[in-house]
């Protein structure tokens, strides 16, 4: 079984790292980095310069996984073929497409242009490299940044640049830069319960980030972005950075005649995470329309991810020997935001579909848990 994963985000590493070598399987990940990137992270990269990437060759020994670093153009699933950006063409028995999200600027006329985003690395360095430019010696123009987005990335990312700032302005005797976090929905953290969101808006507060709720994005320039309220009133904020992170969709390179997507241009899938219609195509992580228990999709997280990755391994697994297939169950182990230095707040899953809210240091060790737990999952 000649199989193609496309990909090495959390859902097609998790997929990749779940194989053992075995005769009936082929397997080829193609990925475009020689590392895998903890996007999860990159506010801390974008702030502090934190490394956030590990070298896949080391994680995929002793799985039968062969690495062919090379970016993929399309994906053809009636004619079973994967053209790369390079001019190749590469065939499959079986696919799993993991190629994660791009940004979506919602046609908001020049934010494509003039935004900058967080999805790579690359991105981070852009970010990190404005900020130590703006405390240098000698600089001229405007300092402020302008974040879109008041989800979990806008967040962590505009109190990592807080406290990023402080620590530069303490250093070299400049005052620290402006932060305006711009939403256009009537709160921050909607995936946050009141009590927790209320503890986030406060610790922005205190970093004096500029919230401005209910500010919808209208335009962005080079040097400023227009935002409306509610009622209509518009006004010009002056900015020397701006970053969007106010929304995604998925990769819009996956053709096929019986193909089906839902919102944000999704792949809908089958209860084993299969494209409907076409039955050796599994579409994991962001790309893929998968539905919880309840009939809802579900949310695109990198524990999500993760845990279609590893149970699709699993799958694929399964598929060579000719044995059935598992369905996928989703489960939430809980959602925490970090909220700069050793701050965080959050709530993990407890028995019976309870709760339990944690704030502060606490908070902090439980995210960072996650992220161990990530880590170990894919040695």
């Amino acid at each position: 079984m000649k199989t193609l994963i496309l990909g090495a985000g959390y859902a097609g590493l998790a997929a990749a790292t779940k194989l053992k070598p075995i005769p009936e399987m082929e397997t080829l990940l193609v990925e475009q980095n020689a590392f895998h990137t903890f996007e999860t992270r990159l506010h801390e990269a974008a702030a502090h310069n934190t490394p956030v990437t590990l070298p896949l060759t080391p994680l995929l020994r002793g799985t039968g996984v062969h690495l062919e670093q090379a970016s993929v153009e399309s994906v053809n699933l009636d004619e079973k073929e994967v053209q790369l950006k390079d001019g190749r063409v590469l065939t499959y028995d079986t696919l799993v497409v993991g190629l994660g999200s791009v940004t979506n600027f919602y046609r908001i006329p020049g934010l494509a242009e003039n935004a900058a985003e967080l999805k790579q690395l690359s991105d981070a360095d852009d970010i990190f490299n404005f900020v130590n430019r703006v405390y240098a010696d000698g600089y001229q123009g405007n300092r402020d940044i302008v974040v879109g987005g008041a989800g979990l990335t806008g967040v962590e990312l505009v109190t990592e640049l807080a406290q990023r700032a402080e620590q530069l302005s303490k250093e070299r005797g400049v005052p620290p830069f402006k932060i305006h976090l711009v939403e256009a929905g009537p709160k921050i953290l909607p995936v946050l319960d009141d009590a927790l969101r209320a503890k986030a808006q406060k610790t922005l507060e205190e970093y004096g980030i500029n919230i401005l709720i209910g500010h919808r994005l209208m335009q962005a320039t080079a040097d400023s972005v227009t935002v409306q309220t509610q009622d209509g009133e518009q006004k010009v904020i002056p900015a020397g950075k701006i970053i969007w992170t106010g929304g995604i969709q998925a990769r819009d390179i996956v053709k096929g005649e019986k193909l089906e997507k839902g919102p944000g241009g999704r792949v809908a899938v089958d209860a084993e995470l299969r494209a409907k219609n076409y039955p050796d195509v599994f579409v994991i992580g962001d790309m893929g329309l998968a539905l919880n228990q309840e009939g809802k999709p579900v949310p695109t997280t990198a524990q999500h991810a993760g845990q279609q990755g590893r149970l699709t391994g699993k799958n694929l697994m399964r598929l060579a020997k000719g044995e059935e297939l598992t369905p996928y169950e989703p489960t939430s182990l809980g959602e925490f935001v970090s909220l700069g230095g050793l701050m965080a707040v959050g709530w993990m899953k407890l028995p019976w579909n309870q709760k339990l809210a944690i704030t502060g240091g606490l908070a902090h060790v439980m995210k960072r848990a996650s992220e161990w737990r990530w880590r170990v999952s894919i040695d």
